[in-house]
Order: C-alpha cells, then sequence, then structure tokens
C-alpha cells in the first residue's frame, strides 16, 4: 500500500482536490437522501443506519470509498441548520466562506501554543481578539470553544484576582454552565437571583449585593438560551459599581447584535464588564468552535501563565518569540480565528448586521403568525431570534409530544422551554434565507399534528 498523500505542503492542494469532489457530491447526496431537516425515524433507526454504513470500524484492510461512504452517511443522518424548518437551538447555519476558511485551518493544522507552530496564526489573532475586544470596549480577549468555556474561565480570572471565596451571584435565568463553572472551580455555592420575567430582578440583585459578603461575581446575561432575553445591563452595572463587585457578562447569544446599526443599543451596558462572553457559532454564523472571552484588565491574563521550556522557554520569550501558552486554557490549539477573521474581513459589518438584522425580522415575523393565529398563544414578542409559542389549550404533556413526533418523523426541529411553569415550543430563527411561507409551514405542521 501506497503512503497516502498529506493535506499540506507542495501537493496537498493536488491531492485535495478529488476529495473535496467526494466531499461535496456526498454532501448533495446524503442531503437527497434525508429529505427534510433531519432523518425520519429516531434514534434507534439512525444508530442502525450508521452502524450499516461504518460496517468494521477498524478492518484489517482499507475501503477506499470510505470518505464517500462516511460523509453520505453522516450527512443523510444529521440535523441540518441550513433546513428552514431546523429551528430548535443556537445551532446556526454556518457560512460557506467560513466553512472553506475552515478547510484551510484544517489543511495547515497550525497549533498556537508556540509561536514556531503558527507564526501567522498567532499574529492573525492578536489582531483580531483585539478589533472584536474593541466592539465590546476592552483592550483584549482570548479564544475559546464557546460560551462554556468563556464563562469557566471569567470565573477562573475572577478567582484569581479575588480570592478562592468569591461567590458567584447570578439570575435563575443564567445559562447552566454558570452554576457549573462555580463548581468546578471549587467557589462556593452560587447565590441565584429571581428572574420572574425571564431576566434578572434588579431590586433582587440590590438586596442580595446588600447583604453579601464580598468578595462577590455577578454574572448578567445577554441573550437567555431559553428566550433570548437580554437582563437590564445598565441597571445591573450600576449595582455592581455601588456594591464594588466585579461584573461578568455571558453574551454568547447577543453579541451579535453589536455588529447591527437597529440592535446594538440593546447591549448598552456591555462595556461596563470586567468579563464578556461571545460566541460567534451562534449569530456569527461560524463552523463551531468559535467562542471568545473579552478582558477589561489585562493583568487578569497572568493568572493563565504557564512555563515549560519546550513550548516558552525564557531565553526564547527575551528573545522575542512570543509566549502563548497564557493565552488559553489549552495546549493545543487550532486556528479557529481564521474563519472568523476572513467572516469580518469578506462581509464587512454591513453585511453582517444585515444578516443578525435579518433573523431578528424573521422572529419578529413569526410571532405575529402565532400572534394571529387562534389555535396558538403565544408567550411574548422576541427579544432576538428566539420565539416561544404553544398550541391553545394544550397541557405540557401534549407540548412535549408534538415536539418529539415532529422529530421522530424528520419533519420540524423544534426546540423546548419551560417559562412562567408551562412548558414552551421553541423556535430559534438563526437562518437568514427563512422566508415568511417557510414560517408558516413550521407552524402548520404543529398545528397538523396537535390532538384536538
Amino acid at each position: 500500500m501506497s503512503t497516502p498523500p498529506l493535506a499540506s505542503g507542495p501537493e496537498g492542494p493536488h491531492a485535495l482536490r478529488p476529495l473535496l469532489d467526494t466531499v461535496l457530491d456526498a454532501l448533495r447526496d446524503g442531503t437527497r437522501t434525508r429529505g427534510g431537516p433531519l432523518p425520519a425515524g429516531g434514534p434507534d433507526t439512525i444508530a442502525a443506519h450508521m452502524r450499516d454504513a461504518v460496517g468494521d470500524v477498524l478492518p484489517d484492510n482499507g475501503d477506499p470509498d470510505a470518505l464517500r461512504t462516511l460523509v453520505h452517511a453522516l450527512t443523510a443522518g444529521s440535523t441540518d441548520p441550513a433546513d428552514p424548518l431546523c429551528a430548535a437551538h443556537l445551532h446556526c447555519p454556518p457560512l460557506a466562506v467560513a466553512t472553506a476558511a475552515d478547510l484551510a485551518a484544517s489543511a495547515l493544522n497550525p497549533s498556537l501554543d508556540s509561536w514556531d507552530q503558527a507564526p501567522a496564526a498567532s499574529a492573525l489573532e492578536t489582531l483580531v481578539t483585539r478589533a472584536l475586544a474593541r466592539e465590546v470596549g476592552a483592550p483584549d480577549a482570548v479564544v475559546t470553544t464557546g460560551g462554556t468555556e468563556s464563562n469557566h474561565l471569567a470565573l477562573l480570572l475572577a478567582r484569581e484576582t479575588h480570592g478562592p471565596s468569591l461567590r458567584l451571584v447570578c439570575g435563575t435565568n443564567a445559562h447552566h454552565s454558570l452554576p457549573r463553572a462555580a463548581w468546578l472551580l471549587g467557589l462556593p455555592d452560587p447565590v441565584l437571583v429571581p428572574a420572574p420575567a425571564g431576566t434578572l430582578d434588579p431590586a433582587a440583585l440590590d438586596e442580595a449585593l446588600t447583604t453579601l459578603p464580598r468578595p462577590l461575581l455577578v454574572a448578567a446575561t445577554a441573550g437567555t438560551t431559553d428566550a433570548g432575553l437580554i437582563d437590564p445591563l445598565p441597571d445591573i452595572a450600576t449595582l455592581c459599581t455601588a456594591h464594588g463587585t466585579r461584573l461578568h457578562i455571558d453574551a454568547a447569544y447577543g453579541a451579535g447584535l453589536l455588529f447591527s446599526n437597529r440592535h446594538r443599543a440593546q447591549l448598552t451596558g456591555l462595556d461596563t464588564a470586567d468579563t464578556v462572553t461571545l460566541d460567534l457559532h451562534k449569530l456569527g454564523w461560524q463552523p463551531a468552535a468559535a467562542g471568545l472571552l473579552t478582558i477589561k484588565n489585562p493583568h487578569d491574563l497572568t493568572a493563565l501563565h504557564h512555563h515549560t521550556d519546550y513550548l516558552n522557554a525564557d531565553d526564547d520569550t527575551q528573545a522575542g518569540l512570543p509566549d502563548l501558552l497564557g493565552r488559553s486554557l489549552r495546549t493545543t490549539r487550532r486556528p479557529d480565528i481564521l474563519k472568523i477573521a476572513v467572516t469580518l474581513k469578506t462581509l464587512g459589518r454591513t453585511g453582517l448586521g444585515a444578516l443578525v438584522d435579518q433573523v431578528c425580522d424573521h422572529a419578529q415575523t413569526l410571532a405575529a403568525l402565532v400572534h394571529d393565529h387562534p389555535g396558538f398563544e403565544l408567550h411574548d414578542r422576541p427579544t432576538l431570534s428566539t420565539v416561544l409559542f404553544r398550541p391553545t389549550d394544550a397541557t405540557d404533556d401534549t407540548v412535549a409530544a408534538v415536539r418529539r413526533k415532529l422529530l421522530t418523523d424528520g419533519r420540524a426541529v423544534l426546540g423546548r422551554a419551560r417559562l412562567d411553569g408551562r412548558l414552551w415550543l421553541k423556535a430559534t430563527l438563526l437562518n437568514p434565507h427563512t422566508r415568511p411561507d417557510d414560517l408558516a409551514a413550521l407552524l402548520k405542521l404543529v398545528e397538523g399534528n396537535t390532538p384536538r
């Protein structure tokens, strides 16, 4: 057997070109096989199809058609976020230009744990992270795998700055990764502040900050995962300043509003935070992963400093080679910044802002359709691109069953959210190509699968 070709080097493009044709054909054919937003049949059926496609995972003799077979099987068995009837989660359809850039990152395979493995990628990361940090009003940012890692890192930096007795204070609407990070870091049990309308209550926060011993870290949310709501950031910032507490804002969902002239004002107060979570594989249309954490005080990053001679020897650093280990909790890091940079440069602020405006408009359109339909109840007008609704007079069990029936039949992908003591269907609209007719079709599917 001849030695298989490599993806990089002088022969890399020549070796990749026919393989890319194979992948693209398999993607096309797999999409046709699936025929909808997700495969029909449920977990057991999909698992059986994958077992049949894979066969012997590690055969004695290789299969030259494995690439085509497995990409086709994965495509046919995948949920497609580009399908307008796929609207459950903060799982965006990635832009073609970002995906193409990600291919280059995979082929070149720089590792951002030492400069000699990623000379250009480290320079690009510095330029792009600082530019995005300025959008938030911070001097620096680091790249993460997404909102969960960013939130974890924010708590770690706060703990290292303020000590192990630091206590997290967040709303009951906060993302689950925040209290989980407190647990992982050995911090005291978080204080959960009421969020009766889906957003953190400033009066309750004021009371908590008045009575709790220091040090404290307040975490606010700009874009909740259940309803896409934004906490009253200016009020929270004012309280944190008055009480002398550190502020973190989880804007993993809502940060995309920064690109929109129409919606940016909803993030007023973001610049007051010590750290801010951004996640561009949501309202940024990036292939996962594409997270960042902005840092207002660069000194906080000294907590990440780590020395190992083979990666950042003192004499190398003194000679001018950048030390990259202090930019992440990870060692090996792929250059996720490339796809982000290509997207920002290709679309510009205007292009990205237009995408944000489009999906927010889609949410308003769907909300209006629900509001005007006697068979549905709307939770509230959307803040971002999430719409909560349910069939009129349906029980929670019925709402859950309708969602699962659509999933099992492969007809539509809707999420679920419990708010105000009731279960709601959740539509998270992240596809800018969605049309009003698609939204009407989604409602018709729900209506047709609701028992009467």
